[in-house]
């Protein structure tokens, strides 16, 4: 280790190559060479987190690269300083707000040639790599000859994310290193890979522990790494895959699967994608000149423009959790039911010790089993299950109250069974613990009569399944303490949940603009149309699922209640649950969870009729534009401060059609002007609740 550079990465150290003789003469770079003539380049972005290829670190390497080509070492090696990882990808503040395609073209190749030039370097070039690797880092590493990868390393292509696909040589030089279907498919789902994987596919050369990094270095350099062989299946799909007949076959299954997901009307990257690979994967100089050229086109594109906003929102939305002066240690969660032991479930995978109370041995036994499940479908090591499950203290009595930061309460909607427990919890809590509540429809100024300590009370409200939605209602009220929402926003983020600030009111924010959305279906399918019909309008528009199908995912018995609800506390001009519905809720066809309710569920999936109309034009607006006049009365009311809280809400929330970049927005670019008047003709059909809200006339 004599004469290496460390930094210090929580309980391992980072080995960084030798130390600076003198100061860098670059910002972001540092580069120095070893008596063996090995040089060492190290990327150390001023003033961030994280690495992002600026263009300011682009033109820094490209200074570094004539060094390199003037004196030439034996060997060259490139790391990361940042504890978080390699390189996040491109910085998108600088390129996601280009409007001219030939300028874009222009820095695209520009950065090209910066990377063919370290491809072309006359020395070995090794890239080692911890923590992420994405996009445009992904694309540094695949210029040059060997990569090695720490223990834990993730790899991916992000791009089709944004709406767009890699454009600084990541497609034709994937595909020309690994088996191309598997590098089409990470390109075209955006998904990352582990370290394992990317060694099993040939797209790095060796995975080491961070203490063995030298070994691995000088191996790379003197030949004697041992190079991953793909398995037999990967060496014949890979050898169809490289011809014109077998990339015509692969692209068609690929364009079939991408419309099921991405339907090429609303996010065009994926089919550019594949109409690159289809015709020009055989010929990787022209394809590396159409890739820049397509990638241009597509970043002017709306659906690019939108994708770069909702990457925006995340980050605003992540800013929110602050940071806490100290991590929460222990939560404990009251009700095992399907919500509270799956909330309970997912702050035991982030880490946190969890008590898990109920008052029944069943439920706690019932969430232990789904947590395993959880933990073995995203863990990738059966030491990371169980240490979770570790984490997970079933608790008949209640015990873990006293010692948790935070206790969340999270039975059903019952205002006095809520009381009780607050009663009884208040008594036995710290005092500096902080009591939430995940209540989906409760005003908190109900909820905290009776509290010794309402300061203390904030609104966790997630969203289901925990484990996938990212999105987290913190909800304040009048007498919440600004270090108690502080906290509350802080756990948030300590649980990789993205927080949306909101104020109490009934429905908060999400359930109060989605449910016009799903009462409008329930009103259509009373009117006779078919539910495959509704649903078909819905998705054509580009929202995950149909409110049909929605309305049978969340249950019709809690449809009914948060609609009379909601209905009662906001004395909203909209139609009654239908009768038909209270009658399914009594027989108990519930939905999904019954296995019948708008729709019969086999295997977890709703029976479709096939041969359903298809929609007109007017019913996407029928659904849409309730839930965008409800955005638009939170914005007024102060229910959510900004545009983009709500915007965010509603796509991290919902899934509200993210290339229309949010409910607000899309209102924006349709036109405020239209939105009304569209509402307005609505309204002399359908009735009052269709009429505009008073909030679109102070939107500037």
């Amino acid at each position: 280790m004599d004469g290496l550079a460390m930094r210090t990465l929580g309980d391992r150290n980072l080995e960084l190559g030798p130390i600076p003789a003198k100061r860098s003469k670059w910002k972001h770079w540092k580069l120095t060479r070893t008596a063996d003539d090995v040089a060492w380049l190290v990327l150390d972005k001023q003033g961030a987190s994280a690495n992002v290829l600026s263009a300011d670190v682009l033109a820094e390497l490209s200074d570094v690269l004539t060094v390199l080509e003037t004196e030439t070492p034996r060997g060259l090696v490139i790391r990361s300083a940042k504890p978080s990882g390699f390189v996040a990808g491109a910085d998108i503040t600088e390129f996601g707000v280009m409007d001219d395609p030939d300028a874009i073209e222009a820095l695209l190749k520009n950065g090209n040639a910066i990377f063919d030039r370290l491809d072309d370097l006359p020395c070995t070039t090794v890239a080692v790599v911890h923590g992420f690797c994405l996009g445009g880092g992904l694309e540094l590493i695949l210029a040059c000859d060997r990569r090695i990868a720490i223990e834990g390393a993730r790899f991916g292509f992000p791009e089709v994310l944004l709406g767009l696909h890699p454009g600084l040589g990541g497609s034709w030089r994937s595909i020309k290193l690994i088996n191309p279907v598997e590098a089409m498919t990470m390109m075209l789902t955006g998904k990352t890979v582990h370290a394992r994987q990317a060694k099993n596919s040939g797209l790095v050369d060796a995975v080491t522990e961070e203490r063995h990094v030298l070994g691995a270095v000088a191996a790379a350099l003197d030949g004697s790494l041992r190079l991953p062989k793909p398995a037999l299946p990967q060496r014949v799909i890979s050898g169809i895959a490289q011809t014109g007949i077998g990339r015509r076959l692969f692209a068609r299954k690929m364009r079939s699967e991408a419309e099921k997901k991405a339907p090429s009307r609303h996010y065009p990257a994926p089919y550019a994608l594949i109409d690159l690979w289809e015709d020009l994967g055989g010929e990787p100089q022209t394809m590396k000149e159409a890739e820049v050229a397509s990638f241009a086109k597509l970043l002017v594109t709306p659906t690019a423009k939108n994708l770069v906003r909702v990457f925006f929102l995340r980050e605003n939305l992540k800013k929110l959790a602050g940071k806490a002066a100290e991590k929460v240690k222990h939560v404990h969660v009251v009700g095992a039911g399907a919500m509270g032991g799956d909330i309970a479930a997912w702050c035991a995978w982030q880490g946190v010790t969890v008590s898990l109370a109920d008052m029944q041995p069943i439920p706690l036994a019932k969430t232990i089993g789904r947590a395993s499940a959880l933990f073995g479908k995203i863990g990738r090591k059966s030491a990371q299950t169980r240490d979770a499950l570790d984490r997970l203290i079933p608790d008949l009595y209640g015990d873990g109250v006293g010692r948790a930061d935070i206790v969340i309460e999270a039975v059903p909607e019952n205002l006095d069974l809520k009381r009780k427990i607050y009663a009884i919890a208040e008594q036995r809590m710290k005092p500096e613990a902080i009591l939430a509540t995940n209540t989906s429809s409760i005003p908190l100024e109900t909820l905290r009569d009776g509290l010794a300590r309402p300061e203390r009370l904030v609104g966790l409200h997630f969203f289901n399944p925990v484990s996938r939605m990212q999105l987290v209602e913190v909800v304040s009220h009048d007498k919440a303490s600004a270090a108690t929402l502080a906290a509350a926003l802080a756990f948030c983020g300590q649980i990789d949940r993205l927080p949306a600030p909101v104020k109490s009111a009934p429905g908060f924010l999400v359930n109060r603009a989605l449910l016009p959305y799903m009462l409008e279906a329930l009103v259509m399918f009373d009117e006779g149309v078919k539910p495959e019909t509704i649903d078909r309008a819905a998705t054509d528009f580009g929202m995950p699922m149909g409110p049909i199908e929605l309305a049978d995912q969340v249950g019709l018995d809690i449809c009914v209640h948060v609609a009379d609800v909601l209905k009662e506390s906001l004395g909203w001009p909209m139609p009654d649950a239908p009768q038909w519905l209270r009658d399914k809720v009594e027989k108990g066809e519930l939905g999904k969870k019954t296995g019948k309710g708008i729709y019969t569920w086999e295997k977890g999936e709703a029976v479709r009729a096939k041969d359903s109309p298809l929609p007109d034009e007017a019913m996407a607006d029928r659904l849409i534009l309730p839930m965008v006049n409800v955005c638009i009365a939170l914005l007024r009311e102060g229910v959510a401060e900004t545009e983009d809280i709500i915007d965010g809400a509603m796509i991290f929330g919902t899934g509200f059609a993210p290339f229309r970049g949010g409910p607000l927005h899309y209102a924006r670019q349709r036109g405020v002007a239209d939105v009304t008047k569209s509402l307005k003709a609505l309204a002399k059909v359908h009735g009052k609740r269709f009429q505009p809200d008073a909030g679109w006339a102070t939107l500037k």
